[in-house]
């Protein structure tokens, strides 16, 4: 979306200097009621959609809620803004991902937006030239050097069990682990991998783990934990993948605040 507003902007901005030469060379009076009229709405949006994409791609971004993935928290149609940099900038056009400036780091509980992972696209949408770019937001639950495990539906971090009054469970079924991963090395590498998404939900669901969070990934869910499509099955997120942290929810006006 930033993108496609700052080339617009570049449309507009290079019509605007065409009509600053064709009124030099061509002498057409930029005093002509219709030329002048038509040469501001042109400068005055090359400006705005510029402006405009600049802001949204470091400061802050309008995001939709698209799925129930975080009720009771949000949920579908909620409107909210998202602080794009508070967690520093990315590197534009860094293949590394890499930040600087941040005000603070990504911690447990934070609900962040991030553009999915490439384990995360369904099957139509993958591939280097077609892969559409979705933006996912979950809860993050834990950062690197923690250790994961679910046990019947019970969330703990390093063996402590966390409180997550925010989460919500639905489907009163419970299923248990499989036994297809029992070597616990291959288990982490085949989650780190991604492949998860390929095992039947009911093996992962419920009990999870335990694993490990790389260096620069994080562990994302969902608060609506028995229908969220989330890091126990597509794995730990990339840094270089999150976009910012929910700031405000201003629509509808019945639900707004600060979260």
């Amino acid at each position: 979306m930033e993108l496609k507003l700052f080339l617009s902007g570049c449309i507009f901005f290079v019509i605007a200097m065409f009509m600053l030469a064709a009124e030099r060379y061509f002498k057409i009076p930029l005093s002509q009621r219709c030329f002048k009229r038509i040469y501001s709405w042109v400068d005055t949006f090359w400006s705005a959609l510029i402006i405009a994409s600049l802001i949204m791609f470091f400061f802050i971004q309008a995001f939709r809620i698209p799925s129930g993935s975080m009720r009771n928290t949000l949920i579908e149609g909620d409107h909210l803004f998202v602080n794009k940099f508070i967690y520093g900038f990315h590197v534009p056009f860094s293949c590394s991902g890499k930040r600087f400036a941040a005000l603070k780091n990504i911690k447990r509980g934070d609900i962040v937006v991030f553009q999915s992972p490439p384990e995360a696209s369904e099957g139509y949408e993958k591939g280097e030239h077609k892969r559409i770019k979705k933006d996912y937001i979950k809860r993050c639950v834990a950062i690197a050097g923690d250790k994961v495990e679910i046990k019947n539906k019970v969330l703990f971090v390093n063996s402590i069990r966390v409180d997550d009054s925010y989460a919500i469970f639905n489907d009163s079924s419970v299923f248990q682990k499989t036994d297809l991963l029992n070597d616990v090395e291959k288990y982490q590498r085949v989650w780190e991998q991604g492949k998860f998404v390929s095992i039947p939900s009911t093996f992962i669901r419920d009990n999870f783990g335990p694993v490990i969070i790389p260096k620069g990934y994080y562990m994302m869910m969902g608060d609506n934990r028995d229908f969220s499509f989330d890091s126990r099955f597509w794995g730990p997120l990339l840094d270089k993948y999150v976009k910012g942290k929910a700031l405000f929810l201003y629509w509808p006006i019945k639900r707004w605040r600060i979260l």
